[in-house]
């Protein structure tokens, strides 16, 4: 095709560096999944309640496509909120223990929406390093200056707020993070951030369904709710489905309708995806210890890799990683887990910093204990076959 030529060398170059990405089919979902004629036990979704094939989310789902149809078949500012919205709005808003909640199509345009509403030129975005690219990529379409500070350091953004002035400024973290899976320190950040008057926006993606009260996520376990502007999650990952949202005032939530431009000129996600939303919150409020139960399973998996010498970083959730280091070994171990029956997708640059590629391993309540503790074996086997242990 006309003009695209310089892309060969540049998907060759990918290729040469080990970090060329491609797409595989897979049937069904859950903890077990078919890919080549095999059963492959499946370490890489976000579905940690094991809610996507729950009974009662797919009736809900059903229910909402059966009574509003396929497509909500507008914006939200034109005829696209449904009673639904509303509803699932504000069973969210209480869940988070805010007084307003605002959904979103997806958990990026969440990200993109609510960071480009509340900076923009002159104003002054301070990320966690290792925020999530969402995040980042916010900052940069809001046209604010970015600056980012040392991961879980709450003294170093202390120093960079208190040498950066700015008209309006805004700290950004997640609560669990997506990669290393360890926890962020949000009292001491959102004391920080007290200190020096700013605004804190807490991604509670990974979190959200699973840590805190019923479900609430770890900035309702540490009551902040009080300090942290903009609570943001998705109803994609421990709830099942699609979406995302982001809990915060009344008053943020009339500026976001007004101003968050992936929320005015999106069409308003579909009444079965909102149905499912609704379902899965049914689920954990008459199930609250779903997260508890599936932390625990998640302690004892990573303390068996660890014991047998792998590096698991500071991994505290469900989210547990196994460092590798170079790309093309991240990949050969991610083959050599897939001959053994295991799917664990090899994460590389530019998901995670450059020499710290490594095999993500997302438990969740599809995987029995057995399950857990045969798989941890097989990994550790395969690690020990590429020299990791």
């Amino acid at each position: 095709m006309q003009g695209e030529n310089w892309i060969t060398g540049a998907l060759e170059e990918l290729r040469a560096a080990h970090l060329e990405r491609r797409l595989t089919g897979y049937s069904g979902t859950g903890g077990r999944i078919q890919a080549d004629g095999r059963t492959l036990l499946n370490f890489s979704s976000n579905d940690y309640l094991d809610l996507a094939r729950h009974p009662r989310v797919i009736e809900a789902a059903a229910k909402a496509l059966q009574e509003y149809g396929a497509g909500a078949t507008a914006s939200r500012l034109v005829t696209g909120t449904l009673p639904l919205h509303d509803e699932l709005e504000r069973r969210l808003a209480a869940l988070k223990g805010y007084p307003a909640a605002l959904v979103f199509g997806s958990g990026y345009l969440t990200n993109a929406g609510v960071i480009s509403a509340v900076a923009g030129t002159g104003d002054l975005v301070l990320a966690d390093r290792l925020a999530h690219a969402s995040l980042l990529d916010a900052a940069v379409l809001s046209r604010a200056r970015l600056l980012r500070f040392r991961h879980n350091n709450p003294a170093h953004l202390d120093d960079l707020l208190s040498r950066h002035p700015a008209r309006q400024r805004l700290v950004v973290t997640e609560s669990v993070f997506s990669m290393d899976g360890d926890l962020a320190p949000l009292p001491d950040i959102a004391s920080v951030v007290a200190k020096h008057d700013a605004m804190l926006l807490v991604d509670e993606a990974h979190a959200t369904g699973i840590f805190g009260p019923g479900g609430a996520g770890l900035v309702s376990e540490h009551q902040l709710s009080g300090f942290v502007n903009l609570s943001m999650g998705t109803t994609s990952k421990a709830l099942g489905g699609y979406g995302g949202f982001v809990a915060c005032s009344e008053a943020m939530r009339q500026w976001l309708i007004n101003r968050a431009r992936s929320f005015i000129y999106s069409t308003a996600p579909a009444p079965s995806a909102i149905g499912a939303a609704l379902g899965a919150l049914d689920v954990i409020a008459e199930q609250p210890g779903l997260g508890g139960e599936l932390l625990q399973r998640a302690a004892r998996f990573r303390k068996h890799l660890q014991d047998a010498g792998l590096d698991t970083l500071n991994s505290a959730s469900q989210i547990v990683p196994l460092r590798v280091g170079e790309n093309a070994k991240a990949l050969s171990l991610s083959q050599r887990l897939r001959e053994a029956g295991i799917l664990a997708v090899a994460i590389r640059p530019p998901t995670v910093p450059a020499g710290t590629a490594r095999i993500r391993f997302s438990i969740s309540l599809a995987h029995a204990p057995a399950d857990l503790e045969e798989a941890a074996d097989r990994i550790i086997a395969a690690a020990r076959t590429e020299g990791l242990a």
